[in-house]
């Protein structure tokens, strides 16, 4: 079927498709995108329009419009509004042209004309002029050749309006809706300071345009925030091109951030194009010398009330980065959900050492970032008692080794999961209740050394 696609686009389309229209200089253009699948577009038109009844004709809309969110405002009032999406392809022409008349060209240019009674997968069946039928299993070695593009297909997809207008001529019509397939995260660079006290952090946003359309010096928003939307399936027109462009620019501080409804909006400061299939990368903000803590992080094991005999595990030691999102600390801004991509100096180049991501994090607010886990800092655990006291009272201790083969002195932060109706009777590190569930040690562990954390809990039920 492809080959008979594209011997139909060099031989077939040799007729003029055209649609009737208007004037439709475009004044300006606007587009807000969410970090939801969804972009709004608002056109801003000027239209030749006549007096009393008419229609208005726009091809150059997004392919993946959404037809109910359509608005249009001019001088009058819109009596009826159409989106027409039945594309033009080689299929469609064919079962257009049922039981009329068409011509087949071979490749030494042989002729086969008749009425064609049947077309699908690639196989047409034709009745000829003078009589009996002609079958052909595989149309891949021939051209078709047809009068003029039937009735109801177009090239693009289409908004139809039929209007009722107060005047004639030139009038500013507004035009907005929303559309799927544009996107926008952020995405931050940060890179340490040899003692790990500090970081510089740069924020770049990366805006993807798959919405089947391109918007030339367009007003650019950008939404930060978790809006809800009702998405009932619709049939896509298009495949999406994953093959996109990139586009970077390079200027800092190119967005204006206010405080927007329950979000946060971005005004970038000058017109931009977007370009279909296009994913442009624009910088967000800079920060430098913020203050950060590096800290070692072990999750303990689970709730084993009813796991008679010793259990042990060996686990990783999580390394996280941590900084407050303050003025204070040189930061201070909202920051956007996407990627962080941490770096730091090993003396003599930048050398990548982990990525995590955060969430939509206000001004004030901390940052935990997961780089990775602990080479030289080893954890074993190991259940030393599980006791049966009554049928509802249950009594676990546990031991966690930390060994630390590192050259300096480290705190291991310690998250124990405990479960429902616990109680410690015992631990050799006091500990702080997080929530009703867990609890937090925190562990000493000097040089080159060992630390064992012991305790104790008793299960009520």
């Amino acid at each position: 079927m492809a080959r008979i696609k594209s011997i139909i686009l060099l031989s077939f389309f040799a007729f003029n498709i055209s649609l009737p229209g208007q004037n439709l200089d475009q004044k300006s253009i606007a587009v807000t995108v969410y970090n939801a699948n969804l972009g709004v577009v608002k056109d801003l038109r000027e239209m030749d329009i006549k007096s009393g009844t008419s229609k208005i004709f726009l091809t150059d809309v997004a392919q993946f419009i959404d037809p109910t969110s359509v608005h249009i405002k001019l001088n009058g009032e819109v009596i009826e509004q159409n989106y027409q999406y039945d594309l033009v392809s080689l299929e469609k022409i064919l079962q257009k042209y049922i039981d009329k008349e068409i011509q087949l060209i071979g490749e030494n240019n042989e002729f086969i004309e008749g009425k064609l009674l049947s077309s699908f997968g690639g196989q047409i069946v034709i009745e000829k002029k003078g009589g009996g039928l002609v079958m052909i299993p595989n149309t891949a070695k021939y051209r078709f050749s047809v009068g003029s593009l039937p009735d109801g297909l177009i090239t693009k997809p289409t908004l139809v309006w039929t209007v009722n207008s107060k005047s004639t001529g030139k009038q500013d019509v507004e035009i907005s809706y929303q559309t799927s397939g544009m996107n926008w995260h952020a995405e931050y660079v940060a890179v340490l300071n040899q003692n790990d006290t500090k970081l510089d952090l740069n924020s770049w946003v990366s805006v993807e345009n798959n919405s089947g359309a391109t918007y030339k010096n367009a007003v650019l928003k950008l939404v930060a925030g978790d809006v809800n939307l009702i998405t009932p399936g619709r049939r896509q027109i298009y495949g999406v091109d994953y093959n996109m462009m990139t586009e970077k620019s390079v200027a800092p501080q190119q967005f204006q951030e206010k405080e927007f409804f329950e979000y946060h909006i971005y005004n970038l400061q000058q017109p931009t194009t977007l370009a279909q299939n296009e994913t442009k990368q624009i910088s967000l903000f800079e920060a430098g010398n913020v203050r950060a803590t590096k800290k070692f992080f072990y999750q303990s094991g689970g709730y084993r009330s009813y796991n008679y005999g010793n259990a042990s595990s060996t686990g990783k030691v999580a390394v996280i980065v941590e900084f407050e999102n303050k003025e204070e600390y040189n930061l201070g801004v909202p920051m956007p959900k996407g990627k962080v991509r941490v770096y730091k100096s090993d003396g003599e180049t930048i050398e990548f050492i982990g990525e995590d991501m955060v969430d939509h994090t206000p001004n004030k607010e901390k940052v935990k970032l997961r780089i990775g886990d602990a080479f030289d800092i080893v954890a074993e655990e190991v259940q030393t008692e599980n006791k049966k006291i009554t049928d509802r009272v249950y009594e676990q201790a546990y031991e966690i080794r930390f060994k630390n083969r590192k050259k300096e002195d480290i705190i291991v932060e310690v998250e124990r999961t405990l479960g429902f109706y616990w109680e410690v009777l015992s631990s050799s590190i006091g500990y702080e209740k997080k929530d009703s569930q867990n609890i937090i040690f925190k562990v000493p562990v000097k040089a080159d050394d060992e630390t064992v954390l012991k305790f104790k809990v008793r299960y009520t039920y």
